[in-house]
């Protein structure tokens, strides 16, 4: 199974997802855990960000999480995924696929500017930004959390996650 976990920069997938991965663990010791950023580094980290390297990665990735789905791993997964066209590939590709969309307005996301991409942005310093100069169409997830204020635990969004697996 692959639990795809999809939001801008900033909008708690890695940290969801690495709830999630945990509470899997203790039932389902086969689970592992991949971030988009870790993955990039695994392979390499020869891609840009620019809309066709990002659509190269995102096969990389489609592909990676198929490889440990079909050797019996569960896969909780946490990546931007701009295009619909990895996510329909999953769909039609894992043994079994649960798709969760981490949604936060982004005026928050500016807020939260974690990485400094949205102020880097803003400064016109970056570019080939999910959201803001490259699309992002909202997916049509199996689930959607608000991950907004005010907070609300990543084990209790986790815990959601589960209870509709």
């Amino acid at each position: 199974m692959v639990i795809w976990l999809i939001g801008l920069s900033g909008a708690g997938k890695t940290t969801i997802g690495e709830a999630l991965a945990n509470r899997l663990k203790k039932t389902q010791k086969n689970t592992v855990f991949l971030d988009g950023d870790t993955i990039r580094h695994i392979v390499g980290d020869n891609l840009g960000y620019s809309l066709e390297e990002r659509r190269l990665s995102g096969w990389r990735i489609c592909r990676f999480c198929e490889h440990l789905d079909k050797e019996g791993l569960n896969v909780v997964c946490s990546v931007i995924s701009l295009f619909t066209e990895h996510r329909d590939w999953n769909r039609k590709n894992y043994s079994a696929y649960f798709e969760v969309y981490i949604k936060v307005p982004l005026p928050e996301l500016y807020q939260r500017n974690q990485k400094g991409i949205y102020s880097g942005f803003l400064e016109k310093k970056i570019s080939n930004v999910a959201g803001l100069d490259l699309p992002f169409e909202e997916p049509e997830a199996d689930l959607i959390i608000e991950n907004k204020a005010p907070f609300v635990s990543p084990d209790i969004h986790a815990e959601t996650i589960l209870n509709l697996l």
